[in-house]
């Protein structure tokens, strides 16, 4: 709390605009310098939150990151920019004009939904974590929006509000939570307060089990970039039991249709990798016939077709050879191509990447792709080139 309130000051804020661009190698001799001018208190906070915003680039992008304030855990635990805003756009196609933000953070999701119009109650338990939550609402000007308020969220009201947003915390003493009912709050309580709420939307582990998916929610996994980041929990969305995968940017989103797990089959001339949101969500079956094709064993999430039909919510690739598992091949094979960029992906399979890269030692001026897998139960590789 100290060291955001010295950052708050005149002389604090001047400081962090000084030590903006500080490299990590850099740091020592920025630091003896400015405490010549400045306590050695400050020029420590400023140090250690330029770090912070620096790390939040990826996350809130440069001109945000570099006005908003951050602790190490919000800089972790915070939502992606891009995945936040095209949530509250869910919520105002929904015609949500105000919501409750239980456990805010340090108001990564306030600010996208006051962004977007709504009327936001940030409330997070935490000193540190509300009043760098209620620094971010003014520093980006979005103080008339939203309102942090430093309170145990199981104890606010929220009748007054059109939705609930609930992002417990999934972290402990001891890192990952992975219980949902060892979050923080528990799932079971964010659950019962969707319910009674006109609408709600959870953000939950995208790892949760979909036996435990209450029937009343809509289950929705978002990846960004090809990367799985969250699930969501939706309430009052007119559409209980339905699951999606959404992909970003975009959005594109593919809707569960009940289908049957897809057949296994032989290799075909074409190879999908269903994006991580779709596995996620049990949607593979509607990739399969997306493209027409099948699985190449039926515990593994690889699709395999003969014709090619592109889909965006997997990625293909065309399949020059099928061998056995057998380093000695493989580095044959690859030598005979020329093949020195190798990128090994790998599903049911217990060999590491780089594991084979040091085996197979590739040497040359081409790429390839190479798919360590099983094949109705045997282990395979698969030699390609991803699709342009």
């Amino acid at each position: 709390m100290n060291d955001l309130a010295l950052l708050l000051t005149p002389e604090g804020r001047a400081l962090l605009d000084e030590v903006r661009d500080t490299e990590p190698a850099r740091e020592l001799a920025v630091a003896t310098r400015l405490r010549r001018d400045h306590p050695a208190e400050l020029v420590s906070a400023a140090l250690g939150q330029a770090r912070l915003r620096q790390r939040a680039v990826a996350k809130f992008g440069a001109e945000d990151a570099g006005r908003m304030f951050f602790t190490p855990n919000g800089v972790e635990q915070s939502t992606r920019s891009s995945v936040a805003a095209y949530r509250a756009r869910r919520l105002t196609e929904l015609g949500v004009t105000s919501v409750a933000d239980l456990c805010c953070g340090i108001g990564g999701d306030a600010i996208a939904l006051a962004r977007a119009g709504i009327r936001v109650l940030a409330v997070d338990r935490d000193p540190l974590t509300a009043a760098a939550a209620r620094a971010n609402a003014e520093a980006l000007g979005l103080t008339e929006l939203i309102e942090v308020r430093e309170a145990d969220v199981t104890e606010v009201e929220t009748a007054g509000y059109d939705a609930v947003f609930v992002d417990p915390a999934r972290r402990g003493g001891r890192g990952r939570v992975f219980d949902p009912e060892a979050y923080s709050p528990p799932l079971s309580w964010a659950v019962e307060t969707a319910r009674r709420a006109p609408r709600a939307a959870l953000k939950i582990a995208p790892g949760i089990p979909h036996d435990i998916v209450p029937p009343e929610a809509e289950a929705e996994w978002i990846s960004d970039g090809g990367d799985v980041k969250e699930a969501v929990l939706w309430f009052g969305t007119g559409a209980p039991g339905a699951v999606r995968a959404t992909l970003l940017p975009g959005p594109r989103t593919l809707l569960g249709r009940g289908l049957p797990d897809p057949a296994v089959r032989p290799v075909g001339r074409y190879l999908y990798e269903p994006d991580g949101a779709v596995i996620r969500a049990h949607l593979v079956a509607e990739v399969a016939e997306e493209v027409g094709g099948g699985l190449l064993d039926a515990t593994i999430a690889y699709v395999t077709a003969d014709e090619l039909r592109p889909t965006p919510y997997a990625t293909g690739y065309e399949i020059t050879d099928q061998l056995p598992f057998n380093v000695k091949r493989l580095k044959a094979l690859l030598r005979e191509r020329g093949v020195g960029t190798l990128t090994v992906k790998k599903r049911g399979s217990a060999v590491e990447p780089e594991e084979l890269r040091r085996k197979v030692r590739p040497q040359g001026p081409n790429a390839a792709t190479v798919f360590l897998t099983r094949v109705a139960g045997a282990p395979t590789m698969l030699i390609g080139q991803p699709l342009a």
